[in-house]
């Protein structure tokens, strides 16, 4: 039974017409020089005692016939034209399929096959096919793992950028709430703007309840024991005060602030003052008792730091840095293991660039670089390590094409050795040339 349509077998067979109009260009030389006698010389008689020359298996040799020579050419002809397409789609394609077809021609042998074409015949013309086939069949599917990959590539661009949009999403919401505890309006809340400070309100002394208290050396991370005034607010009358000011007893300074926020009548927020500005912030965001947020602020009343524990494991898994009014990075511990696994980075409250690493090994191996096109930011490079040794070996970069990324060039680096052996060049997503600088890499 034949090939199967469509296979690499069937597509050679469909090539062998056209190939053989070339080839036979390629023939004319070796066959004529093959087969005409020189003129001057002469047939030479043989006698008895004449020895039997033994074939002369050196290239060129006139012993090989005509159909061994169109064989060998004709398998080197697609060997040719298959190199050419890989090195240089296009003109390539001709130039290798002719270059080769006229070797083999000549030769007798097929570049690749590690073989001559001398004593062939049916047999070794069917092994010779489907060595071809098996070649053919194994670029093909190198190409095919090389389109996947690209694919799969351009789904981690997609769903790296819906996660720094939930991200966005979550903090917007979260600074939203927080707005809302604090009594003020929420309007327009920049996700990548860093948060001001709480501040208490202004309410008047007489609905407090005040009491002198001392708190213990160590009781809240104090190195001297303190003498405060407790101030209760408990606005309903149920022995639950809703929020606690603590002020120095001799300067009369605010030192301390817990706040029950939802009103369930336990202590959820934690503010810690330092010579009465907001130093940092601590509260129970899901009511279980436990802290599962910490906020750091500045002496300017903007925050400094925010760590949080979203699956309220006890380890902290999300951190937010921020310089002056914006945020500048986040980082982020996917599985909880305790190692941060992606860190996105932004210049001028838009993400400028993020670093993955993909395979959970505690080194990063993805960077991803964007650039803010209509307002939204999109890839424009990425690069990656594909040999595990925290460098980068392969380089790509993007277009956008009808407001899709879309791969122009691939640069890698196959040794290891800090220099691109092969350059990839698309058009439109697909292989318009490729250069290959490397020759260790080259398929001869």
């Amino acid at each position: 039974m034949g090939p199967a349509a469509g296979g690499p077998g069937w597509r050679m067979r469909r090539m062998r017409g056209p190939i053989v109009v070339v080839l036979a260009a390629c023939l004319a030389v070796p066959l004529g020089c093959a087969s005409k006698p020189d003129p001057a010389s002469g047939p030479t008689p043989q006698t008895k005692s004449d020895p039997q020359p033994d074939p002369d298996p050196s290239p060129g040799s006139p012993s090989l016939s005509g159909q061994e020579r169109f064989d060998a050419g004709l398998e080197s002809f697609v060997v040719g034209a298959m190199i050419g397409t890989m090195i240089f789609p296009g003109i390539g394609t001709a130039v290798g399929g002719v270059a080769l077809g006229t070797y083999g021609a000549v030769t007798g042998r097929v570049p690749l096959s590690g073989r001559g074409r001398p004593g062939g015949g049916r047999g070794s013309e069917a092994e010779a096919e489907a060595e071809m086939e098996r070649e053919i069949e194994a670029e093909m599917a190198k190409q095919d793992a090389l389109e996947a990959e690209i694919e799969a590539e351009l789904k981690r661009q997609e769903e790296l950028l819906k996660q720094i949009e939930r991200d966005e999403k979550l903090r917007e919401a979260e600074q939203a709430a927080a707005a809302a505890i604090e009594g003020e309006a929420p309007t327009n809340v920049d996700p990548t703007e860093a948060p001001r400070a709480p501040q208490p309100r202004d309410l008047p002394a007489s609905l407090f309840e005040e009491e002198p208290r001392t708190i213990a050396e160590g009781e809240w991370g104090n190195e001297d024991e303190l003498e405060v005034l407790a101030r209760s607010l408990d606005a309903d009358r149920d022995g639950a005060p809703e929020e606690i000011r603590y002020h120095d007893a001799k300067t009369g300074v605010i030192v301390r602030l817990e706040k029950d926020s939802d009103y369930d009548g336990r202590i959820d927020t934690w503010t810690h003052y330092e010579a009465g500005l907001v130093a940092s912030v601590e509260r129970d965001t899901d009511g279980d008792g436990q802290i599962d947020e910490w906020q750091t602020f500045g002496r300017d009343g903007r925050m400094a730091r925010r760590e949080v524990d979203r699956d309220g494991d006890g380890v902290r898994d999300a951190f937010y840095i921020y310089e002056g009014d914006s945020l500048v990075e986040e980082r982020h511990d996917g599985n909880s293991d305790g190692k941060i696994d992606r860190i996105v980075y932004y210049e001028g409250r838009a993400v400028s660039r993020s670093e993955e690493d993909l395979d959970r090994d505690g080194r990063m191996d993805t960077w991803t670089y964007f650039e803010v096109i209509g307002g939204r930011a999109q890839v424009s490079r990425v690069e990656r390590d594909t040999s595990g040794d925290g460098k980068a070996d392969t380089f790509e970069t993007y277009e956008q094409i009808a407001g899709k990324p879309s791969l122009k060039q691939r640069d890698e680096d196959k040794n290891g050795d800090g220099t691109i052996d092969i350059t990839s060049i698309y058009e439109n997503g697909k292989l318009k040339q490729r250069e290959i600088s490397d020759p260790a890499l080259m398929p001869l």
